[in-house]
């Protein structure tokens, strides 16, 4: 099956309309079972010839390699006019549920922005209905909108850097490979060594 290749259709009509500040974002980490979840927002210039040749290797994160991913980063940070990657942690996520803490990250992310988007387009589980700022969530917008796509990569590039951090203060989980996430060898070891400070309650293994 060939791969989607994103684009800038979404953004585009915006931009026409008047819009110049159109961010999109997506999450990484929602489904691990250790560390936090993260979300990218990334405003993208209204500048279509720029952007094919600049972000043309872009896709959806989880269609890179992660080599690929972490050579696609520094481009889009440079590219990007704003850019920034919210998080929230395992025990608000405990706390709060899944879906609240995403919506937080969301939140911290765009109140890292330097300038204030006029519109947000996001990934189909994203919705953000607290933010008063008009949006659009959007089926595999990872796949389809260059935005989103630009963010579901600095969501992940970003946890998957703070999660090779915490690999070394909680040796033995091997999560700087398994990024948090449910693998065998990571299962095995919340058994044998128990559950750390990163792990999520809500998602213990039974």
């Amino acid at each position: 099956m060939a791969r989607t290749e994103p684009n800038t259709s979404f953004e585009s009509d915006l931009w026409d309309s008047g819009l110049l500040y159109v961010a999109g974002l997506d999450e990484a980490g929602r489904g691990a079972l250790a560390g936090p979840v993260s979300v990218g927002a990334v405003i993208l210039p209204n500048d279509k010839s720029l952007l094919s040749w600049t972000l043309s290797r872009v896709r959806d994160s989880k269609q890179l390699t992660p080599r690929a991913r972490e050579s696609l980063a520094p481009i889009i940070r440079e590219t990007a006019v704003t850019w920034s990657v919210g998080f929230a942690t395992a025990d608000e996520i405990d706390s709060q549920g899944i879906v609240r803490a995403t919506r937080l990250a969301a939140i911290r992310a765009l109140h890292q922005f330097s300038v204030t988007p006029q519109y947000l387009l996001t990934d189909f589980r994203l919705e953000l209905p607290q933010i008063n700022i008009p949006q659009t969530s959007i089926i595999k917008g990872d796949a389809r909108c260059l935005t989103i796509a630009c963010a579901s990569i600095l969501a992940k590039t970003e946890r998957d850097a703070l999660m090779r951090e915490l690999d070394a203060r909680h040796p033995g989980y091997r999560l700087g490979k398994n990024k948090g996430y449910g693998t065998q060898t990571h299962r095995s070891a919340m058994k044998r060594k128990g559950l750390t400070s990163i792990h999520r309650r809500s998602f213990h293994v039974r």
